[in-house]
């Protein structure tokens, strides 16, 4: 809702009452979701330029150079608040808004990530939650034939009442050929493609930027859009033949705050017309307000050449869709909506899209970090309780929902990083971050966030080629949330430079808390990055192969899969010393490791359980130290000629083989057999699927 302070600021600038088609247009465009308000100033400070950056943040997506002949589109986005309020369709919907973002460029999606954070699945409503969300994202992803590739899972109270879905996409298109949301040429008709309007997905972007109340599914549910994603693969080929023909000029995904928020910031380099009436309606007595803010999936708009209408509109109908000519690009900076001939909005189009008044916060730093408690359970038993911990279980429930082999191009997606076949190359996928850690050392957590997605390619051999981001974080008004949100955007940037990665887009979501449950959600800035290096594949190391820890030693237990499970406190890592990635990927590259994987959630109990489920291994140091910290860093490779660790700081601790893990740390020993190793790693899959019947 606009403030009392906004209103003041509309009719000083108008000198007038606003109407309410104009008071709907600011709500949402003004909104935290459309305008980032709040964060503005502060994503400013990130890098966003590099050498393969063709077109940074700004646009629906951004496009990144992977070969001489071919791009990347690419988006990342939120959809929160409906993923609680109607969990299927919320999810649903999320998935086609960021495949559209990626489709208004002129790219065919190729790929999608979704990092998931729900509260503890021992609570019925939060499995009802992640039952639902997964469902909804694999039931659109599906079939609309773009593989969900990658994901990320965190379960924490905070998210209880308040999930976070957070989607990603990449899409190919050549390097001269991509396409841009900004209108170019006064004279030019609008034409919007697609389904039929109605009034779903209402008041979407003003809702989104709100916390939640307690009875938020039956008040909100008319702001969740309802998606079919059958009419979304028309709508995906339909714009790619119209590409096709270089007569596109520009085109736009209508998302947050539907026609209005897509022609306002589509025009806002001249100025639009726009004549509601001639939008097509699915539902009969569609009031103006309606048809411009209405959050209706599956539309597009695009900018032609009025000699070029028709042609549009005979493609659309090729693929059985209804088309409008709506409007045209004026020459004058505003934005005007008729409805009926009859003025129902008319603005200063950069006071509406460009000019949003930003708002100034507090903050107040504060220190959470509480001294370690060592865990009175025994060594095995730990172990155990972290491999059974839903972040480190194995994701079988999750994944087999997911159609991951459509358009052929998928080799791999079960260890550090997804990998795709994308001409002679690969392309890399990693997403995700750590809440946990991330609260207690804002800066150094997001920092880290950057490192761990940039050390999962590099144990594929990939190097970064860009950074997506985004933003979750519950309500800046309070002090304490806006320094959270502050330090995690420059920790961002900081370990982005230092490692020369540019950050080309991404979201923030803000006001995720929750009435219901008293919560407000740790910070949780989801990194998505995208990489590229050579064809190949994670193989499991065979019998006889020795096990090595790379890196140094450290006790950060803050934040951990340790720390979840038994709440033993701790100091979280702090910022990572990203040189060693370079050492890493070459060592890949040159096929020196059976295998390698980064020790970060679940600590080195989890590595093993990943490269070597059936090992001997003997630690020296401190038990807790080496099995559970997640200080960063730290590698476990499996090789069979030692010269392949030169250069690196290493021990070798063990060999692949037997039948159990059987690790020796000081003078403390236990094993796991592979049964109870199994048994570990499926909780989360064992558990769903107990759940869903």
């Amino acid at each position: 809702m606009l403030s009392a302070e906004d209103f003041a600021i509309i009719r000083r600038e108008l000198g007038r009452e606003p109407t309410d088609v104009e008071v709907a247009c600011f709500e949402n465009l003004w909104s935290e979701h459309c305008s980032y308000r709040s964060t503005k100033n502060l994503l400013r400070t990130l890098p966003t330029t590099g050498k393969n950056v063709l077109l940074g943040p700004g646009d629906d997506s951004a496009i990144v150079r992977f070969s001489d002949t071919c791009a990347l589109a690419i988006s990342m986005e939120s959809h929160n608040h409906p993923s609680y309020v109607d969990p299927h369709d919320g999810a649903a919907t999320g998935v086609g808004g960021i495949v559209r973002d990626v489709l208004s460029m002129g790219s065919r999606p190729i790929a999608l990530m979704d990092p998931l954070f729900f509260g503890p699945l021992d609570a019925e409503k939060n499995r009802h939650l992640f039952e639902h969300v997964v469902a909804g994202i694999g039931g659109y992803g599906n079939c609309i034939g773009v593989p969900i590739v990658r994901g990320d899972l965190c379960f924490d109270p905070d998210f209880s009442g308040n999930p976070l879905v957070n989607v990603v996409c990449v899409g190919i298109v050549e390097p001269d050929k991509f396409i841009t949301a900004r209108v170019k040429k006064p004279g030019n008709r609008l034409v919007l493609v697609g389904a039929s309007t109605g009034r779903d997905g209402l008041g979407g972007a003003s809702f989104a930027s709100r916390d939640l109340s307690e009875g938020a599914e039956a008040d909100d549910r008319p702001s969740v859009q309802i998606g079919d994603p059958f009419t979304e693969k028309l709508v995906i080929e339909a714009i790619l033949d119209m590409a096709a023909t270089g007569k596109v000029v520009a085109c736009r995904d209508l998302g947050a705050a539907g026609l209005a928020g897509a022609s306002s910031e589509m025009c806002s380099t001249f100025g639009g017309m726009i004549h509601a009436d001639r939008v097509h309606q699915r539902e009969t007595g569609m009031k103006p307000v309606e048809i411009m803010v209405a959050e209706s999936q599956e539309r597009m708009l695009i900018e032609v050449d009025p000699r070029d209408v028709l042609l549009m509109g005979q493609i659309a109908e090729k693929y059985d869709l209804k088309w409008s000519d709506i409007g045209e690009v004026i020459a004058e900076p505003k934005y005007i909506v008729k409805f009926h001939d009859r003025v129902v909005c008319d603005l200063p189009i950069q006071f509406l899209s460009g000019d949003t008044p930003l708002c100034a916060w507090e903050r107040k730093a504060y220190d959470a970090q509480t001294a370690f408690k060592k865990p009175k359970k025994s060594l095995k038993a730990l172990a155990l309780q972290v491999l059974s911990h839903p972040e480190v279980t194995r994701r079988d429930w999750v994944i087999e929902q997911y159609d991951h082999d459509v358009q052929t191009r998928t080799i791999s997606i079960t260890h550090d990083a997804a990998v795709l076949r994308l001409e002679d190359a690969a392309l890399v996928l990693s997403c995700g971050c750590n809440p946990r850690q991330i609260y207690l050392k804002p800066w150094a957590g997001t920092a880290n966030a950057v490192y761990e997605n940039a050390a999962n390619l590099a144990c594929m051999g990939a190097e970064p080629l860009c950074i997506l981001d985004c933003l979750n974080f519950a309500s800046p008004v309070h002090p304490e949330i806006y320094w959270q949100l502050e330090q995690a955007i420059y920790g961002m940037g900081d370990m982005a430079r230092r490692m020369n990665i540019p950050v080309v887009g991404g979201n923030v979501s803000l006001y995720n808390e929750s009435d219901e449950f008293n919560t407000r959600i740790k910070p949780t800035p989801t990194i998505g990055m995208v990489g590229k290096g050579q064809v190949r594949t994670w193989q499991q190391p065979e019998e006889g192969c020795e096990l090595a820890l790379i890196g140094t030693d450290g006790s950060h237990f803050g934040g951990s899969v340790l720390d979840a499970v038994t709440g033993c406190g701790g100091e979280a890592p702090d910022q990572a010393d990203p040189a060693i990635l370079d050492i890493i990927r070459t060592k890949v590259e040159q096929d020196a490791f059976i295998a390698v994987t980064d020790i970060s959630q679940g600590g080195l109990v989890a590595a093993l359980s990943v490269i070597a489920p059936q090992s001997t291994a003997h630690i020296s140091g401190d038990p807790y130290e080496q099995l559970f910290s997640e200080t960063y860093g730290r590698f476990l490779a499996a090789f069979t000629n030692e010269s392949a660790l030169r250069g690196l700081d290493y021990t070798v601790i063990g060999e692949v083989g037997g039948d159990l893990l059987k690790v020796s740390v000081g003078n403390n020993s236990f094993t796991i057999n592979k049964k109870e190793m199994d048994t570990a790693l499926s909780s989360l899959t064992r558990l769903m699927r107990q759940s869903s019947h």
